[in-house]
């Protein structure tokens, strides 16, 4: 199999600057001639250099339920090691398209994730969902989006976006590098949620919610109806500690009242790749609870907020990955939340 990329680099002085081969999605063939046959017959604007190269490499992916594929990112914070990798996405084939849920932290990687969706079907990639704004999760979707996928998610994704995106892409430039985010563009959602809606594939039909103000202020759920799988986005943790972005208070009720549904299986946004429900559900439950019974006693105690962050969950830090690296500000978001009440 053969694919068309491009090789773009960034500006720079003595020509030292990082360059990256990008996948032009939707030129994949059987063979170098074809491959190059349809660059010739659809040529890509801005694309004068693009040539035809074996594929690349493709995101690992697990079918934990028919027709729903998960890749596990690696429970860690993004770093020049693994690129961004580091949040779970997923896609669900139905009769006649695909939705894509999550596209990582980088273009890079919705390249590869788009290589993993055409190693099991050759159906047109037609919805993108974005289950909230975090970086680790959505800046991989332009080559879908190039390919003329629908973008969804919840009806405050493109405002609280916007706020964010110049900080987010500075960040992760840090921390992955230049050249790993070369052809990485900000989202915007073309279909926005309000509630709820329903996406048909083709005898398939995804239920997306919109929730109150969570893990963030963008929450957004994916029900495969079919297979009764539930992506969470990052509404449940597993082994990575949760991070709290939005309402403490908030958070814990959604979840509450995601536990008293039955689903046969969840997609955390980190860890899993695939609980059971609602047990797989509990450790989070259980954080977010010791998170508040800390914040209230230390705020009923009239502790200062840098003495308590200190404090708060401490007894929690052996039950998860990552603890130093988010407690801290999540104890911060709830004491500034509560201390108010």
């Amino acid at each position: 199999m053969f694919e068309a990329i491009l090789t773009l680099c960034l500006a720079g002085v003595g020509g030292d600057a990082p360059c990256r081969e990008v996948l032009l999605p939707g030129y994949e063939a059987t063979t170098e001639a074809a491959c190059v046959a349809a660059l010739a017959a659809r040529a890509p604007d801005g694309a004068g250099e693009a040539r035809c190269a074996p594929l690349g490499a493709a995101l690992d992916v697990d079918e934990i339920a028919p027709g729903v594929f998960v890749h596990l990112g690696q429970v860690a914070e993004p770093d020049q090691e693994n690129l961004g990798d580091a949040s779970n996405l997923g896609f669900v084939v139905g009769r006649e398209g695909v939705a894509v849920i999550d596209t990582g932290a980088a273009a890079w990687m919705g390249e590869a994730l788009w290589r993993a969706v055409r190693a099991h079907t050759d159906l047109p990639v037609t919805h993108v969902i974005l289950t909230h704004i975090h970086p680790d999760h959505v800046f991989g979707a332009a080559p879908f989006v190039a390919t003329g996928a629908q973008v969804w998610g919840h009806e405050d994704f493109n405002r609280a976006l916007a706020d964010r995106a110049e900080n987010y892409l500075e960040s992760l430039e840090r921390e992955i590098g230049q050249g790993a985010m070369i052809g990485t563009q900000v989202p915007v959602v073309t279909a926005p949620v309000a509630g709820r809606a329903e996406l048909d594939l083709g005898g398939r039909v995804l239920l997306l919610e919109a929730w109150p103000m969570a893990h963030t202020g963008t929450d957004l759920t994916v029900h495969d109806l079919s297979t009764d799988t539930l992506f969470a986005g990052d509404l449940v943790f597993d082994t990575h500690l949760p991070a709290l972005d939005g309402s403490l208070r908030g958070w814990r009720a959604v979840l509450a009242g995601l536990q008293g549904r039955g689903f046969a299986r969840v997609v955390p946004g980190h860890g899993g790749p695939s609980l059971g429900w609602p047990e797989g559900g509990l450790a989070t439950a259980r954080y977010l609870s010791v998170l508040e019974r800390d914040t209230r006693a230390a705020i009923s105690a009239g502790a200062r907020l840098g003495e308590a962050v200190l404090q708060i969950a401490a007894g929690e830090a052996t039950q998860w990955a990552l603890f130093d690296a988010y407690n801290a500000r999540n104890a911060t978001v709830a004491f500034t939340e509560l201390e108010w009440e």
